[in-house]
């Protein structure tokens, strides 16, 4: 069983999950382009076709999102606004803000993710959309090692 968990803090959203795989490790599959493209989906009817990263506060990222059969896609772009490597990214995307930290515990990492929420959809499939990537991103870590 997985150590993953998802709850509501005041106005954000945290999601998160433990990882058998080096900091290190961690940290690189989360912010190079050639991993994201990997792991950066929801669903299995979803992937990320292009993903572009300026990995320096003030830099600009964006993650091309597509459904596989072509019918729906977007852009998932931002601003990084704090970058503390290994440990700390926050940026800024569709007028919200988003923070992830990155620990490392003795033979495994923790990421955890929190984010506000927009106004269209419920928390709670927000919560499980994010978690689901997430999920993703610890299984393409401990699968691809």
């Amino acid at each position: 069983m997985c150590v993953d968990e998802a709850k509501t803090i005041g106005k954000m959203i945290t999601v998160s999950t433990e990882i058998h795989s080096p900091l290190r490790e961690v940290w690189t599959a989360y912010t190079e382009p050639s991993h994201i493209v990997q792991w950066n989906a929801a669903s299995e009817d979803w992937h990320t076709t292009e993903a572009r990263t300026d990995l320096r506060e003030g830099g600009r990222f964006s993650y091309r999102m597509e459904a596989r059969d072509g019918s729906e896609g977007f852009d998932f772009e931002g601003v990084f606004t704090t970058i503390l490597e290994g440990q700390l990214l926050e940026y800024e995307f569709g007028g919200r803000v988003a923070r992830v930290t990155f620990s490392d515990l003795e033979d495994s990492s923790r990421v955890v993710v929190e984010f506000e929420p927009e106004s269209t959809n419920s928390a709670d499939l927000q919560r499980a959309g994010w978690q689901a990537i997430l999920d993703n991103f610890k299984k393409y870590l401990e699968t691809s090692a």
